[in-house]
């Protein structure tokens, strides 16, 4: 199974749009920057056909060790949560999404 990164992705954009490599890379790594953050803000961010990307957080709550069964505190924090919508869903099942049906 093949990643995508920001190289492919760059590559990508130069050939459908046809700006310059570093043209498309620093359009790249503008998107990517914004997302970032407004994620780090606290904003939501819907692609729409894609998902929403989303922060939410999390309270302190003890945990166990498995190996040792100790009682170890975690601590508060923010986690990013990705929620798909249903047409991602559709293609990543090999299914044909439904008109009306993307979040």
């Amino acid at each position: 199974m093949a990643t995508v990164t920001r190289a492919h992705l760059a590559e990508k954009i130069y050939s459908a749009v046809g700006l310059s490599r570093n043209e498309s890379a620093a359009l790249l790594e503008a998107v990517l920057g914004r997302m970032a953050t407004a994620l780090e803000h606290g904003e939501s961010l819907k692609i729409s056909g894609f998902g929403t990307f989303s922060v939410r957080q999390k309270g302190r709550r003890i945990g166990r060790n498995p190996k040792t069964g100790i009682e170890v505190p975690i601590l508060a924090r923010r986690v990013l949560v990705f929620r798909p919508s249903q047409s991602l869903r559709a293609r990543v099942n090999g299914l044909e999404p439904s008109l009306g049906e993307d979040e």
